[in-house]
């Protein structure tokens, strides 16, 4: 069995430095499906990247099915201009699907894989994926013992529980007992989806956790951080945690990682969304995998909170090419201008 390889956790966590070189927790952008493609990660690193990414979430069977892994291709693509290697993450309630999948992730060049033992979606749990792991400890195990013959670093993202919160009690040291390197708890269960508060006053609770069964663990915490900021204020608050992570809130500020909040044009936000547009046509004349309407579901990051976004926004929804988005960009500029500040990120981010 190869012997796993911690580099990359390693160099993460050195990494992460403010400008005045003090250690930080690092900090990353969430996994999310049909999201954190290479298209995404690419527009995101032009604003301000994370300290990590992952990929959207890929079922371990598919990577290597005869039938399913061109499909996936697309998902688990990383261009050769991205700097950063994306974490890869698998889902799937197999070990010997994982088994097989991260020998192939591993000649893909990752450099790390996570497990998802978090997602509430009603399919993925209905086909024993995701959060209804949390109710089967025995496939749970297998899994990370299958991954770990990748010899690559493992992790695990995951919920408090299934349907009570008291869950965490049991599901958190299991999951640290099996000495995975990074633990990433979303502090919500699966029921209630995002529709409560992430409940943080337990975050002390599994931090001490962490320290007595798993010390050498990497703890990541999720759910309702919406920007660096914030979510090392709430580190600072809760001495040993490792890692925030930001799921949603890039969808409310593309410019969501700025550690220290700048000021930007109205043309630099557009400007990434006219990126976006080009890296997804090259994408798409590669693999064919993604038809137009997949975009739609970033507009919104480009247009809330601008004057008449409503209708903006539906003149976006309704536009059937990258074209016409363009010619929809170009039009609202030469109406604003290009160098007006666009003060909607610099308020969210404060």
């Amino acid at each position: 069995m190869p012997t796993e390889n911690t580099d990359f956790w390693k160099n993460i966590v050195a990494n992460a430095t403010d400008k005045k070189g003090n250690k930080r927790p690092f900090i990353s952008l969430a996994p999310m499906e049909a999201v954190t493609d290479t298209v995404f990660r690419r527009v995101v690193t032009q604003a301000c990247p994370p300290d990590v990414f992952y990929t959207e979430f890929t079922h371990a069977r598919s990577v290597t099915h005869p039938q399913a892994k061109f499909s996936v291709q697309g998902r688990l693509y990383i261009d050769p201009s991205e700097k950063q290697i994306p974490v890869a993450q698998l889902w799937g309630d197999k070990g010997e699907d994982f088994a097989k999948a991260v020998q192939e992730v591993t000649k893909l060049g990752y450099q790390a894989i996570d497990l998802n033992m978090g997602c509430p979606d009603g399919t993925v749990v209905k086909n024993g994926g995701g959060s209804d792991l949390i109710r089967h400890f025995d496939k749970a195990k297998e899994i990370i013992a299958s991954a770990k013959t990748s010899g690559l670093p493992i992790s695990v993202k995951t919920r408090l529980g299934f349907s009570d919160i008291q869950e965490f009690e049991e599901w958190i040291p299991f999951l640290l007992k099996q000495d995975v390197r990074v633990l990433t708890v979303h502090f919500r269960t699966r029921q209630e989806m995002s529709k409560v508060p992430a409940h943080y006053e337990l975050i002390d609770e599994i931090i001490k956790m962490r320290d007595k069964i798993a010390p050498q663990t990497l703890l990541q915490i999720n759910g309702d951080i919406n920007n660096a900021v914030a979510g090392l204020e709430l580190a600072k608050q809760h001495p040993g945690v490792d890692g925030i992570m930001i799921g949603r809130g890039i969808f409310a500020n593309p410019f969501c990682f700025e550690i220290t909040p700048q000021q930007h044009t109205l043309a630099e936000t557009f400007n990434l969304l006219r990126t976006q547009l080009d890296l997804f046509d090259d994408f798409y004349a590669r693999f064919e995998s993604r038809k137009f309407v997949a975009l739609r579901r970033f507009f919104k990051i480009y247009v809330r909170g601008l004057r008449n976004a409503h209708q903006l926004r539906e003149q976006l929804m309704s536009a059937k090419s990258t074209d016409e988005v363009r010619a929809l960009l170009d039009d609202l500029e030469a109406r604003q201008g290009t160098d007006v500040l666009d003060p909607r990120f610099q308020t969210l981010n404060n």
